[in-house]
């Protein structure tokens, strides 16, 4: 299960991770040229958006690289990526995988024992 929530984490924060660049590079297009936003509109809480599209992916990547080895740690901090990137970015077709594989990897990781020591991380 360790290995399952490395692997979804690293892929679904990477797709974060571009969802997050085009987001703020957005943000930054729209406060440049008004016209720009007059025509595509811009997004409610642009702090909001700019922050996610930073901290969600990182938190992500930092969350699946401590799965192996402290997975409570890295399940909550995939668990605070997803509810950070849904929050900011809503679900949309680009979203949708980015937000379900870091979730499905944090479940996993909080999920996850470990075998050979007596009790879990709880």
């Amino acid at each position: 299960m360790r290995n399952a929530a490395l692997t979804l984490g690293l892929i679904g924060s990477v797709l974060g991770l571009i969802v997050g660049f085009f987001s703020y590079g957005y943000t930054e297009v729209a406060d440049q040229h008004s016209e720009i936003a007059e025509v595509f509109g811009n997004f409610d809480n642009v702090g909001l958006v700019r922050t996610a599209s930073i901290l969600g992916p990182i938190l992500g990547i930092a969350g699946a690289a401590m799965s192996r080895a402290r997975a409570l740690w890295g399940g909550v901090l995939m668990l605070l990526s997803t509810g950070l990137m849904a929050l900011a970015f809503g679900l949309g077709v680009f979203t949708t995988f980015p937000i379900a594989m870091t979730g499905i990897a944090g479940l996993l990781a909080v999920a996850a024992g470990r075998p050979d020591e007596p009790k879990a991380h709880f």
